[in-house]
């Protein structure tokens, strides 16, 4: 019931406000609130939660059947409490494993102080963030953004501006070299590069600029680099959603070389494969180069709140000016305190070392498996698979729920490869428990 309230303007006039009166509940009605608090109350089954996103989501993902509600270090568990180890970490998001108690704290810290202003001004923890990570990784300038794509994005931009402005190259006549295979996210510039279908069937006309050449291959490379107009060559040091793609000893090094030799920028994205997950801090590192620009995320946020950066120096990054480029969250206080969060966990716990010692440990024991079914075992650090030999009893998907049914959770790429991916902090007997699950089921088909 809607009642009125007479108020006196400062006019001298007088107008009715309306308010909102008591309702008086029925028995009917405090009977359906009832049955609505005890329906809230009551845990929906896995199939009613698969159900539910049916329904209201959009079908854009084919999750493996599993209702997850709580996360701890390496472990996940179900809505009916059943404990999986984590073999994904969220493609690499959540190195540090879940809700790591020092990032939680410092996400909890900043919530409760201030969150976001915008760039429109200065905070007072952008700019620790700033010098924390240029130090860090050793570039004069950072320019923070929240997803992975979002900083392919970025890198895509600068290398552009570059171009026009240091290179010399004509006007709208930039060219950014892309692998075959690659994977950066799913905007229009990134399904651009694409070659999945998957990816980009359905979505033209695309962005020029943009080429492909075979991954892994420098001869391929040298002669895109003939071209004067190239800006960038963007690469992943391993191939991430292609199946975890190793290139040939020494490709990162002929790449820096060439890109150095022909005035290119070297961009590197190691947005999956950064932050310890190849068991070096960089997956640049393992051959000690040094990209032009590198670009970061998932493991940047420690797994709890989008963040991503790209970081260069100064020749590279100045030249986009003010109003050129930005982002309404991205450095918020928030982000910015996780992210330092997320990187002295990284390197206080040593998790690049842990992750190459355990990594050469997984992959040794997965050399185990019987060839027949498992043909193809790489990676490096803790970003490995395997390739499964496809048959009328089994594939990579039965595989993989079968793993989820004996507590270990991971999910194919490319129809016939398991990404495992376990965050780092694992130690040595968990590798060898979960190798003993993947080894059991393996051998029940």
């Amino acid at each position: 019931m809607i009642r009125g309230m007479m108020l006196r303007l400062s006019n001298g006039m007088q107008r009715v406000v309306p308010t909102i009166a008591r309702v008086r509940f029925s028995s009917h009605t405090a009977s359906c609130t009832a049955s609505s608090i005890k329906h809230a109350e009551r845990q929906l089954t896995p199939q009613e939660l698969y159900a539910r996103e049916d329904k209201y989501g959009a079908h854009n993902y084919h999750p493996l059947p599993v209702a997850l509600e709580r996360g701890e270090g390496i472990y996940l568990w179900d809505v009916e409490g059943r404990r999986y180890y984590d073999f994904l970490s969220a493609y690499s998001a959540v190195n540090q494993g879940h809700c790591h108690p020092k990032i939680i704290a410092a996400l909890n810290a900043q919530a409760s102080k201030l969150t976001l202003t915008s760039r429109a001004f200065y905070n007072d923890i952008l700019g620790a963030y700033e010098e924390y990570i240029t130090t860090l990784f050793g570039y004069d300038k950072v320019l923070p953004m929240n997803t992975g794509v979002e900083g392919g994005e970025t890198a895509c931009k600068l290398a552009r501006k570059w171009a026009y402005n240091v290179k010399g190259v004509p006007t709208n006549k930039a060219k950014i070299i892309f692998a075959n295979g690659n994977f950066w996210g799913r905007t229009l510039a990134a399904i651009s590069t694409s070659t999945d279908p998957s990816s980009y069937e359905g979505f033209g006309p695309f962005i020029p600029g943009f080429e492909l050449i075979p991954y892994n291959d420098i001869p391929a490379l040298e002669r895109a680099f003939q071209d004067h107009n190239v800006a960038a060559f963007m690469v992943e040091p391993i191939q991430g959603e292609a199946g975890v793609v190793v290139p040939d000893p020494g490709y990162l090094t002929k790449v820096r070389e060439l890109c150095t030799q022909y005035n290119v920028l070297f961009i590197a994205d190691e947005v999956q494969t950064g932050l310890a997950r190849t068991g070096r801090r960089l997956a640049v590192d393992h051959e000690s180069v040094r990209p032009d620009l590198v670009v970061l995320g998932k493991a940047l946020s420690g797994g709890v709140y989008p963040v991503s950066a790209v970081l260069c120096d100064d020749e590279v990054m100045l030249t986009i000016k003010p109003g050129e480029h930005g982002s309404t969250y991205g450095g918020n206080p928030l982000a910015c305190r996780v992210a330092i969060a997320a990187l002295e966990v990284l390197e206080e716990e040593k998790l690049a070392e842990n992750a190459d010692k355990m990594g050469q440990l997984l992959r040794t024991e997965l050399m185990k498996l019987p060839n027949d079914i498992v043909t193809t075992v790489r990676g490096k650090g803790l970003l490995n698979a395997i390739v499964i030999k496809e048959t009328k009893g089994y594939d990579a998907w039965r595989v993989c729920l079968r793993l989820r049914d004996n507590g270990l959770l991971a999910k194919p790429t490319h129809g016939d490869i398991i990404r495992l991916a376990p965050p780092l902090i694992i130690k040595e007997d968990e590798i060898r428990e979960c190798v003993d699950i993947i080894q059991r089921t393996i051998l029940s088909f």
